[in-house]
């Protein structure tokens, strides 16, 4: 052997040396192992169940209920029962008397309306028409007021009240978006997290078939029957090939990295990076798609879909605060009725033991400019949801049709990928029997392994895709909406 095919021979050697070196160095730094994790293959169902149980954005996503329960709650704030109380003295003047009272106030959540009742005691010189003036005892004093027009049928109490219970609605078509989205993006990562790792065996099976070889080749070095660059060329493959399996290696730790997102432990809620004992030998059994399902797909879409349910419940808002609107376009009367009861026998003469007061108020803003604008705007809000809805329902029935046409393109790139593997397969076994008989040459041979790998790598992409697609679909046509969703306590209590 001369010289500078030894140094070849060297140079390779010591670049083989180095990329096993750095694939050594990216497998101490591998996935690591959950000691809850049994050693069985993960499945995609095992995936989904963390993702709707223990995925720390959707148990965010669920803290909408609270806040939206919370401003319910909020917005009763406006009917609590209150106690009013109030004193006055005159410190100089003709008059020296005082007086004091205290009621409790109920705001009526129908018809707008609140009654009272209470106790009021005065004292000292008052003059006889102050209102106020009471027996030595005091008096009991129980009334109500009601509006006849103007916040009658609803006021800004009532419409917030109503607008907070549709948003306690609001708040599951938002977690179902949230829902949709990640299980799809799960699903994504858990092909991606899967192709990846027959990618990193097909890698790994391309070099150990180079390796096996080498020691073939190096014996018919030896004994002369092949030339020395013959070993030189294949050691070169080799090293090309570790730097392959070193790449197809990173890219599952990657994707295994990204799956740790969604797949968590079930007591702490930490990330598991799967380790690749758990990989499944092959992907899932796949169906040929029907289009006999597709109008039946989109027709469910319709009513799954949280898009429309949010827009319908957006208008009913909006109808709330164009009631208002109708509303505040009307005068104000407003009938009072008030009871005074004198307790005690000490009565001032001029003051009945029993009196009734009623009280009828109107007002009117003469140009309702205000109440005009408020409800212009309303209308111009429902009019674009309108909009908004009809534009929805196109918008879902086309991502139906078009996730549906791309199931369609990767199952048929399913059919050619696995012809495409089996042509070159047979191509390189031929290949590889014609190198024995002397035939043809070792590059030949590359050459086709190459092309069975590049077309086994295909296959792999094309299975990936398929899987992806059908997550697309799924998601357009709200597959995995659960019936109902589950209460953020419900989840934690797991």
């Amino acid at each position: 052997m001369s010289t500078g095919k030894s140094g070849a021979i060297l140079g390779l050697s010591y670049f083989g040396r180095r990329a096993a070196a750095l694939l050594v160095l990216l497998s101490s730094f591998a996935i690591r192992h959950s000691s809850l994790a049994a050693e069985k293959p993960l499945l995609l169902p095992d995936v989904l169940s963390s993702v709707a149980t223990r995925y720390p954005p959707y148990l965010a996503a669920l803290i909408e209920q609270d806040i939206a329960n919370g401003r319910a709650r909020q917005a009763l704030g406006a009917f609590d029962l209150n106690l009013n109380g109030t004193a006055s003295f005159a410190p100089s003047g003709f008059y020296d008397g005082q007086t004091g009272y205290a009621t409790l106030d109920q705001p009526l959540p129908f018809w707008g309306g609140n009654v009272y009742g209470g106790y009021r005691l005065s004292s000292g010189f008052l003059p006889n028409y102050n209102k106020d003036r009471t027996g030595v005892d005091g008096e009991a004093v129980l009334g109500f007021r009601i509006p006849l027009l103007r916040d009658g049928t609803i006021d800004r109490r009532r419409a917030t009240l109503f607008q907070t219970r549709i948003d306690q609605e609001l708040a599951d078509p938002l977690i179902l978006r949230q829902h949709l989205d990640f299980i799809r993006a799960a699903t994504i990562a858990y092909y991606n997290w899967l192709a990846a790792g027959h990618r990193l065996d097909l890698a790994e099976e391309l070099l150990r078939i180079a390796k096996d070889r080498d020691t073939a080749i190096a014996e018919q070095v030896k004994k002369g029957a092949s030339a020395p660059i013959v070993q030189v060329d294949n050691q070169r493959l080799v090293v090309s090939r570790q730097i392959g399996v070193v790449q197809a290696l990173r890219r599952f730790q990657a994707s295994a990295i990204e799956l740790s997102l969604f797949h968590r432990t079930p007591t702490d809620d930490q990330p598991i990076v799967v380790p690749r004992s758990r990989l499944p030998k092959a992907f899932p059994a796949h169906k040929e798609p029907r289009t006999s399902q597709l109008a039946e797909d989109i027709a469910r879409a319709a009513n799954f879909r949280p898009e429309i349910r949010r827009i319908a419940l957006t208008i009913d808002k909006a109808q709330v605060d164009r009631r208002l609107a109708k509303n505040n376009m009307l005068p104000t009367l407003d009938f009072g009725l008030q009871a005074n009861q004198a307790v005690g026998s000490k009565i001032p003469k001029d003051i009945e033991r029993t009196e009734i007061e009623a009280k009828v108020e109107f007002k009117l803003p003469l140009q309702r400019r205000e109440a005009k604008g408020f409800l212009d705007v309303i209308d111009a809000q429902l009019a674009r949801l309108e909009n908004e809805k009809k534009f929805a329902r196109d918008r879902i029935t086309a991502d139906v049709r078009d996730s549906y046409s791309a199931i369609i393109a990767a199952y048929e790139q399913l059919r050619q990928t696995r012809r495409n593997v089996d042509l070159s397969q047979q191509v390189q076994d031929a290949e590889a029997e014609r190198l024995k008989q002397g035939a043809t040459d070792l590059l030949a041979l590359q050459i086709r392994e190459q092309a069975t790998f590049d077309a086994k790598v295909l296959d792999v992409e094309a299975h990936a895709e398929y899987f992806r697609a059908q997550a697309n679909y799924r998601a357009a046509i709200a597959a995995d909406a659960p019936s109902r969703v589950v209460k953020k306590e419900a989840l934690i209590g797991r």
